[in-house]
């Protein structure tokens, strides 16, 4: 049986110390989670890409099952696979990524055995020849996910990218939408853009990732959004965070801003990945931009209200047709 829309990224076992509320220690958590959740809460068809180690909890895989998400895409290897992630925000609401101990220390926690040994990714440049053991493979994609009617590519190195994207579209996808990685996502990768955003119909990076490409070169978002739409990309989304979405739609030359919609900050883990997949999501229903923007931006505003992937999934029923609508009011052309 084939499948309408699938999500590629990466699973994580998340260690996580939200602005507000508990921590979250060992629970799901990674990119492709938070993205796959802000597609479900507008569809009943989204499907996991990923590999994850035999160490990964079976548990966890039955209970994305539960929510109505298929994981037949999750390739399990014969071996351990080190997905932990630690993510902890300041008093300033910054995030940190390292150092676990002393923010345990700071907020009076027990440091949990799950991360003894944890160490934070380190920065590097992106290497445009290898693709990180943790990254879904060609071999990895079920037959009945070759022809999904939309895909959306969560972040992931710059191989994997370009391969799984090019994969898609020549079996029959019909919409490949992508969030880059901010491991390319300067200057010296311009270059490779050229030829990544080829034929996507969506490129999604933040207002950081994106000034970083373009850094002395030009300050304009728009001058931006143009200029990686000219690559052959059919729409650029800027996500600004609390400021909302600039919207480029290279085909009609339109534009737009969108405002974040006012909802109760809570954790703004994954807000980013939940818009993206309600973007996905909305565009297969209504093959408009704009409207697929207002989709991922109350999937965005659902998950900063509480945190884990799934809270956004335990809305009242209605709620997100209620704040789509009144959203729409409030989009300016630019």
């Amino acid at each position: 049986m084939g499948v309408s829309l699938v999500i590629a990224g990466q699973l994580r076992r998340q260690y996580l110390l939200p602005p507000a509320g508990k921590p979250l220690l060992d629970t799901p958590g990674g990119n492709l989670l938070y993205a796959a959740a802000g597609a479900r809460l507008w569809t009943n068809s989204v499907s996991l890409l990923a590999r994850v180690g035999e160490d990964y909890p079976t548990e966890w895989l039955r209970q994305f099952r539960q929510r109505g998400i298929d994981t037949r895409g999750v390739k399990i290897l014969p071996s351990p696979l080190d997905l932990r992630s630690f993510l902890v925000y300041t008093e300033d609401h910054t995030v940190q990524r390292s150092n676990p101990v002393s923010h345990f220390a700071r907020l009076g926690l027990p440091f949990p055995k799950g991360l003894l040994g944890y160490q934070a990714p380190p920065e590097e440049q992106e290497d445009r020849l290898r693709a990180r053991p943790d990254s879904p493979k060609l071999s990895d994609i079920p037959i009945e996910y070759r022809a999904a009617k939309a895909v959306h590519l969560a972040p992931l190195d710059l191989l994997t990218h370009s391969q799984l994207s090019a994969a898609f579209r020549h079996s029959g996808s019909s919409y490949v939408t992508m969030d880059p990685s901010p491991g390319y996502m300067n200057g010296k990768y311009l270059d490779d853009l050229r030829s990544l955003l080829q034929g996507l119909t969506a490129f999604l990076p933040s207002e950081e990732e994106i000034r970083s490409l373009f850094w002395g070169r030009t300050n304009d978002l728009w001058e931006m959004a143009e200029t990686l739409a000219s690559f052959g990309c059919d729409i650029i989304v800027i996500k600004r965070g609390a400021r909302g979405q600039c919207v480029y739609d290279r085909v009609s030359n339109r534009k737009w801003e969108i405002p974040a919609y006012p909802a109760n900050f809570v954790d703004p883990t994954g807000a980013g990945d939940a818009f993206c997949g309600g973007f996905l999501a909305g565009y297969a229903a209504t093959l408009d931009p704009l409207q697929a923007a207002l989709y991922g931006n109350i999937s965005a505003s659902f998950a900063i209200e509480g945190s884990g992937p799934f809270y956004l999934l335990d809305s009242m029923p209605g709620l997100a047709q209620a704040r789509l609508a009144s959203l729409a009011d409030l989009v300016r052309p630019a």
